[in-house]
């Protein structure tokens, strides 16, 4: 008796899952996408670009002071601090 209660319950449910398939019941279906590699690629890459771009400007800054360092034209003056600056 409780084989075929066990049986009856399987059936059912068969029948329910068949008729969502061919009626499109509530069940909703999942789409994944498919990665995009090369776009994901173009994208690291223009990454890359612009921080190899930001180091050279940096690269052409730190140049820059080190030939004004190197030549000698710095000078450094102190000034006397004012009186009315808290110690």
């Amino acid at each position: 008796m409780k084989a075929h209660k066990l049986l009856a319950v399987i059936v059912v449910l068969q029948i329910v899952t068949i008729l969502n398939q061919w009626f499109g019941g509530p069940i909703s279906t999942v789409h994944a996408q498919i990665p995009d590699a090369g776009a994901q690629r173009n994208d690291i890459i223009e990454q890359l670009t612009s921080s190899n771009d930001h180091l050279k400007s940096i690269d052409d800054k730190l140049d820059k002071m080190i030939s004004i360092f190197e030549s000698g034209k710095v000078q450094v003056q102190l000034s006397k601090p004012d009186d009315n600056q808290q110690k």
